[in-house]
């Protein structure tokens, strides 16, 4: 077995746990697009190329409301900007021969639980970076194909059930953050304080879902960003250390 295939492997073993995440959480997606009418085939088609959950999520529901393309551009904008720092972040460890139009074919695959594993390679190369993106992208796929083919069969009391594995994928996420830094406790309750607002008070009730995702999103990190600043200094920071 040569190096590239050994690299290959390598990166198809370290993709096994994201395509298990991914084919729960895409489970969910496929099931909330059917739910807002989207078919089978159009759920399974926006996961094949996108690959972007929370911009999936918040895209579909956008998509309900006829016309909104400024709302639609403006939210996935503020949802998926992190994966042009994570690019940055990758391209200063890319092997030389990962260049041209190979890092716009697999920049595709950037995404958050795919990066942190490129991330810890000391030189990454184009076919491990293939192997590591070949099973998620199966697993994303497959699970909105399988959550969609499935929310018109299943009775509407599970539909309802499975739906909040959404919300529970969120906690599991934010919640361990929020162990970590007293600063994501702060922002997660900007959010959900600015996002209660927009949901129930007069007049902010009126404000499109999309423009609503993005404020809320940019005003807490703004915030956040102000009352705990991190220290370029610090190496133990994260600021430090990119």
């Amino acid at each position: 077995m040569n190096k590239t295939m050994k690299n290959y492997r390598r990166g198809l073993m370290a993709g096994i746990p994201i395509a298990l995440g991914y084919l729960s959480v895409s489970f969910t997606f496929g099931i909330i697009a059917v739910q807002y009418g989207l078919t089978v085939w159009e759920a399974t088609l926006i996961s094949m190329t996108t690959v972007t959950s929370a911009g999936q999520f918040a895209g579909v529901k956008i998509m309900m409301v006829p016309g909104l393309w400024l709302d639609m551009l403006i939210s996935q904008l503020t949802i998926n900007v992190r994966y042009s720092f994570m690019s940055i972040a990758l391209s200063q460890k890319l092997d030389k021969k990962f260049s041209g139009i190979w890092r716009w074919l697999l920049a595709f695959m950037v995404t958050d639980e795919i990066f942190a594993v490129g991330i810890t390679e000391e030189k990454l190369t184009r076919s491990f970076w293939l192997g590591l993106s070949t099973l998620p992208w199966i697993g994303w796929s497959l699970g909105t194909f399988l959550g969609a083919f499935l929310g018109n069969v299943l009775p509407a009391s599970v539909m309802s059930a499975l739906g909040l594995a959404l919300y529970g994928m969120f906690v599991a996420i934010v919640v361990p953050e929020m162990k970590k830094e007293k600063a994501v406790i702060i922002a997660v309750i900007i959010a959900a304080l600015l996002s209660t607002a927009f949901t129930y008070v007069p007049i902010l009730n009126k404000v499109s879902v999309g423009i609503s995702i993005s404020i809320c999103a940019i005003a807490s990190a703004v915030i956040v960003a102000i009352l705990f600043p991190v220290d370029d200094d610090d190496p133990d920071s994260e600021g430090g250390a990119l």
